[in-house]
C-alpha cells in the first residue's frame, strides 16, 4: 500500500514541476511586480517542493530499502519453501517415476505374455483357418476340375452325338438308323426286356430280321387278341409256349416329306401334289416291304407296324385320304407316329396285365384245390386223433377206477395195523415186532 502511494505522490510531484519549468520559460522579460512576486513566490515555492523532494526521496529510500529488505527475506524464503518443495517434489517424482516403471515393466512383462499367448492363438487358429481353407479351396477347386472335366466330357460326348446325328442324317441308311434309335427308346422306356426283341428273325432259318419285335402270347387266341388290339384283325394259328412276335420297322423318307414342305411353303401346288404322291409311292414301297419280309403266321402276328419318327410326318400321312387304310388293307400294316406307339404299346401292356391275371387265377384256383384235398387229408386226420383221443381217455377213466379201488384197499390194510400200534405205544410191554 505504501509503495503505490509513493508512486501516486512522485507521479503529481513530476507533473507539478514540469507545469512550473513551463511558466517560467513563458514569462516576459520586463519588470512587472506582479510577475516579479510571483516569481519570488515560485521560487520560494521550488525551494519548498525541492526540500520536500529531498525528504520524500529519502523517505523513499528508506521505505524501498525497507521494502528491498523485506523482498528479499520473502524471496529468501520463498526460495527456501521452493528449495522444499522441490526436494518433496523431487523425492515424490523419483518415488512416482519408481512406481512407474515398475508398473511399466509389470505391464510390460504382462503384455508380453498375453501377446505371446494372443500370438499363438493367432498363429494356431491362423494355421488352422488356413489349412482348412486351403483344404476346402483345393478340395473346391478339385470338384470344379472334375465338374470341368464332366462338362469337357459331355461337351465331347454332346459334339460326337452331334456330329453322329449330322451323320444319321445325311443319307437314307443312316435316317433309317434314327428312326430305329427312337424307336428303340420308346420300346425300351414302355416295355420290359423279356417283352421285346432286337434284330429278331421273324421265322427259323430266315435271314430277315426285323429291327424291333414285341413278344406277344405263345397262343392263337391271344395272338388274336393281340391283333384285335392293334387294329388289324385276328393273327394266325400260333404254336403252343412259343410268343407271337409283333414286327415293328421305323422308315423316315426325309427327301421325300422336305420336298413337300417347301412346296406348300413356295405355294406350289404342282409340287405339292407330286411330292405328295412321291410320299404316297415311298410309304406303300415301304408297306410292301414289312408285308413281304417281316409277317409270317403263325410265328409272327398278321400285321405289322410302320414307325414314322416325325408327328408332322404321321399327321401328314393321316390326313391323305384312304392312305393309312389302303396300306392296312393291302398289305397288312398299321402307321404309328411317336406318340400312337407309345398308345399301342400302352393297350398291349394291359393285354399283358389281364393274360397275367388270368394265369394267376388258374393258379390260385389249382392252389386252392389242393388246398381242399390237404385239409380233408387233414379232416381224416383229426378224426382219427379224435378216437385216440377218446381211447386215452376210457383208459384214463379205467385207471382213476383202479386207482381209487387200491386206496379203498390200503385204508383197510390200515385200519387192521392200528391194534398193533397202541401195544407199541403201552410202556413195559414187549416188543413183538423185533423177533423179525
Amino acid at each position: 500500500m505504501d509503495t503505490i502511494f509513493i508512486v501516486f505522490f512522485l507521479s503529481g510531484l513530476f507533473f507539478l514541476t514540469f507545469f512550473i519549468i513551463l511558466i517560467l520559460r513563458l514569462r516576459p522579460k520586463d519588470g512587472n511586480p506582479h510577475l516579479i512576486t510571483l516569481t519570488q513566490a515560485q521560487d520560494r515555492l521550488e525551494r519548498s517542493l525541492q526540500e520536500e523532494l529531498r525528504g520524500t526521496r529519502s523517505e523513499l529510500a528508506h521505505n524501498l530499502t525497507k521494502i528491498m529488505e523485506l523482498e528479499a527475506s520473502q524471496l529468501a524464503a520463498l526460495r527456501q519453501e521452493i528449495a522444499r518443495f522441490g526436494q518433496g517434489n523431487d523425492q515424490k517424482m523419483e518415488q512416482l517415476r519408481e512406481t512407474v516403471d515398475r508398473k511399466l515393466r509389470d505391464l510390460q512383462t504382462d503384455n508380453a505374455a498375453r501377446l505371446e499367448q494372443i500370438r499363438k492363438t493367432v498363429d494356431d487358429k491362423l494355421h488352422e483357418t488356413l489349412e482348412k481353407r486351403l483344404g476346402e479351396s483345393f478340395k473346391l477347386v478339385g470338384d470344379r476340375l472334375e465338374q470341368v472335366q464332366a462338362g469337357l466330357g459331355e461337351m465331347r460326348a454332346l459334339a460326337a452325338g452331334v456330329g453322329d446325328l449330322k451323320r444319321v442324317l445325311v443319307n437314307v441308311k443312316n435316317r433309317g438308323t434314327w428312326g430305329e434309335v427312337q424307336l428303340i427308346s420308346i420300346i425300351q422306356d414302355l416295355l420290359a426286356p423279356h417283352q421285346y426283341e432286337l434284330n429278331a428273325a421273324m421265322q427259323p432259318g430266315s435271314q430277315e430280321r426285323v429291327e424291333v419285335a414285341i413278344r406277344l402270347p405263345g397262343s392263337a387266341g391271344s395272338a388274336g387278341s393281340a391283333g384285335s388290339a392293334g387294329t388289324a384283325g385276328s393273327a394266325g394259328e400260333g404254336i403252343k409256349d412259343r410268343p407271337v412276335l409283333l414286327p415293328i420297322d421305323a422308315k423316315f423318307p426325309k427327301e421325300d416329306y422336305e420336298r413337300l414342305v417347301s412346296a406348300r411353303e413356295n405355294g406350289d401346288s404342282l409340287a405339292s401334289e407330286e411330292a405328295g404322291k412321291l410320299l404316297e409311292r415311298r410309304l406303300k414301297i415301304s408297306a410292301k416291304d414289312i408285308y413281304e419280309k417281316y409277317i409270317h403266321p403263325p410265328y409272327t402276328t398278321d400285321f405289322g407296324i410302320l414307325f414314322l419318327p416325325s408327328e408332322g410326318l404321321f399327321a401328314e400321312i393321316l390326313s391323305r385320304p384312304g392312305l393309312a387304310e389302303s396300306l392296312q388293307r393291302e398289305f397288312r400294316v398299321v402307321i404309328a407316329g411317336p406318340t400312337t406307339l407309345a398308345a399301342m404299346i400302352n393297350s398291349l401292356q394291359m393285354g399283358f396285365r389281364t393274360l397275367a391275371v388270368e394265369q394267376r387265377t388258374t393258379e390260385v384256383w389249382r392252389t386252392l384245390s389242393l388246398v381242399k384235398t390237404e385239409f380233408e387229408k387233414f379232416g381224416a386226420l383229426l378224426d382219427k386223433t379224435r378216437k385216440k383221443l377218446q381211447e386215452a381217455a376210457d383208459t384214463v377213466d379205467l385207471a382213476d377206477k383202479k386207482s381209487r379201488t387200491i386206496q379203498g384197499k390200503l385204508k383197510k390194510a390200515e385200519q387192521l395195523q392200528e391194534p398193533e400200534r397202541v401195544t407199541q405205544a403201552l410202556p413195559g410191554l414187549p416188543d413183538f415186532g423185533s423177533a423179525d
